[in-house]
């Protein structure tokens, strides 16, 4: 078996990385990283502990960036700072200033597990993880927005198109402005390579078409649901083709998810996910899915 690589958006998740919340979010200012009012750091660590378990009861092998109180509390989000292919890792470009430090953090972690480094994104290019959808193991999908410009598009395209794959940019709405962050996962989560999650009303048109023309099966996430939540009853993470980790209190999307056939474990997430606007997916970057 390899020790890398990731195509896919939902094969059978084998190795992935992730950052503790103990020590990053210990010290977090609520205001400074617009976090919501129901953010307790000490409830954040608890119940980012039950989602590893999760992680790892899925048969994952969970690598962890060193844990250090370094004041970057976003960086339990791992999916961001960077992306996993099957020749290596691509070093990402934040969109967020707060976040900037965070790609070198996974440069290390990476050269530490001997896993090649394909190439980054360098300023005024951006592109974080969120923004990146693998349609299928030879096109990827980076949403436009906020977080992801047209120059950080460009420069995963002249790294990505070489190795035989098509990268597509699609833009994204502003939505509820700079601060709320519209990622292109926001809007999808895949399920299966045949079936993904969605909120259709904010899917780019040409994406959704894209979808339909791939044989992608659409579930629409309860509309409520996803407004009350800015998004996160959509942020699920497959740990192999329609089995997934979900946040807890979102009981009409699981079911639309059951209802195509998927398994879901959820987890209590309201000071972590919910406060912080960040999903599983968000708090996993996949390593090796095969």
């Amino acid at each position: 078996m390899s020790a890398f690589g990731s195509q896919s958006m939902a094969a059978p998740l084998r190795r992935v990385l992730m950052r503790s919340a103990a020590n990053a979010m210990c010290d977090a200012d609520r205001a400074q990283w617009h976090y919501g009012p129901g953010f307790n750091p000490a409830k954040a660590a608890s119940q980012h502990a039950v989602l590893a378990e999760l992680v790892a009861a899925s048969g994952a092998e969970i690598e962890w960036i060193e844990d250090r109180a370094d004041g970057l509390s976003d960086s339990v989000f791992t999916h961001d700072p960077s992306l996993m292919t099957d020749r290596g890792a691509l070093i990402l470009s934040m969109g967020k200033p707060l976040r900037a430090r965070e790609p070198s953090l996974h440069e290390e972690t990476y050269r530490r597990l001997g896993i090649p480094i394909l190439g980054r994104v360098e300023a005024p290019g951006q592109v974080e993880g969120g923004d990146c959808v693998w349609v299928d193991a030879r096109t990827l999908a980076i949403g436009r927005g906020v977080r992801s410009n047209q120059e950080g598009i460009q420069q995963v395209s002249n790294l990505l198109t070489p190795l035989g794959i098509s990268v597509y940019g699609f833009d994204l709405p502003l939505w509820q402005g700079e601060e709320a962050c519209l990622h292109l996962m926001s809007v999808i989560s895949p399920l299966a390579d045949d079936l993904a999650l969605v909120y259709s009303p904010l899917l780019p048109a040409p994406f959704y078409q894209m979808l339909k023309a791939r044989g992608i099966r659409l579930v629409e996430g309860d509309a409520e649901e996803f407004a009350a939540s800015n998004g996160l009853s959509l942020n699920v993470l497959p740990t192999s083709p329609r089995k997934v980790i979900a946040v807890a209190g979102f009981p009409r999307t699981k079911a639309a998810m059951e209802a195509a056939g998927c398994a879901v474990d959820i987890f209590e997430a309201d000071a972590l996910c919910i406060a912080c606007e960040g999903g599983p997916t968000c708090l996993t970057r996949p390593i090796l899915r095969q």
